[in-house]
């Protein structure tokens, strides 16, 4: 079992930190990066800004650090929290770990791939363990494995914590 996650998760619970704001700064925010000026993301083929934003994103568009800030923790509550709850029978019963991972899982790949996934439907049998390895699966783009999000999926590098790492800390 990873240290370094259990040790962020048992702070963040202990500062009574929601599990939208420990997503973000825990797990978001450092796999996505901030740009304060919005770019073309080719793969996506999309304007993109502050911590992977698209939505209603324009070229030239320019953002502060703030900003960027209280545009992720909303729309992570609103467009991605919300639904996952509508889609995961007693998502709030989970444990915070899960809940966590899930939330990045779906910042990243999209909400309703992951309400249809494995992982969900492990999840609604309370297999925590199961639905975390469930989560890893969401590692390829263009049907290839991507280092990047294999990390990411997994258990991180020597700076991020990693989605299955935060997973099982918590279980």
């Amino acid at each position: 079992m990873s240290k370094r996650a259990k040790t962020a998760l048992a702070a963040a619970i202990a500062a009574g930190m929601s599990v939208v704001a420990f997503t973000a700064s825990t797990l978001t925010i450092p796999w996505e990066g901030k740009e304060n000026v919005a770019y073309w993301d080719p793969l996506g083929k999309v304007w993109t800004v502050c911590y992977g934003e698209t939505l209603g994103v324009k070229r030239g568009d320019r953002y502060t650090d703030a900003e960027c800030m209280q545009m992720l923790l909303k729309r992570m509550g609103r467009d991605y929290e919300v639904p996952l709850k509508a889609c995961i029978d007693k998502f709030d019963a989970m444990p915070f770990s899960v809940r966590a991972s899930f939330l990045d899982l779906s910042w990243n790949v999209g909400v309703a791939a992951v309400c249809r996934s494995t992982a969900a439907k492990r999840a609604m049998a309370r297999n925590w363990a199961g639905a975390c390895e469930a989560m890893t699966w969401f590692n390829k783009a263009a049907g290839r494995v991507v280092r990047g999000l294999d990390l990411r999926r997994k258990e991180g590098d020597t700076t991020r914590i990693g989605e299955r790492e935060i997973c099982l800390a918590g279980i």
